[in-house]
């Protein structure tokens, strides 16, 4: 946190990217479309989330360089919490609510709350990327 707010008062853009690695210990480099692919074999990924895991959106013509963000809080099988930059333009978003709304709850498709209250478009994801430890 304490580096982004660095980032942010030098005046340049806080991205989700270093955010989520420096958040959760993944160390991964590059957009975060290619997050997902990067950890096969590097990292355990998973379909379900854990606290501390990455959430690994895919790529989409809105958000065509993917995203990622962290888990803080497992709220219940279909709904978490979670911190990430860049969400809302070079803004560090915590606790933000994320639903699965895909029909198998496989959390391959997601809402994600923007306005408190509020669940906006559907994105795709490709799962979640677990820290090693």
């Amino acid at each position: 946190m304490q580096e982004a707010k660095a980032v942010q008062s030098s005046g340049s853009r806080v991205w989700c990217v270093p955010f989520a690695r420096n958040l959760s210990g993944v160390d991964l480099y590059g957009n975060a479309r290619t997050w997902w692919h990067q950890a096969q074999g590097n990292f355990k990924v998973s379909n379900k989330p854990a606290i501390g895991s990455v959430m690994a959106f895919d790529a989409t013509s809105s958000m065509p360089q993917g995203h990622v963000a962290v888990v803080s809080e497992v709220v219940s099988e279909r709904k978490v919490l979670v911190d990430h930059a860049n969400w809302h333009r070079n803004k560090i978003s915590l606790g933000m609510a994320v639903i699965d709304v895909s029909k198998k709850n496989d959390w391959s498709r997601v809402r994600v709350e923007s306005i408190p209250g509020t669940f906006g478009s559907v994105y795709p994801v490709k799962g979640f990327i677990l820290p090693n430890g």
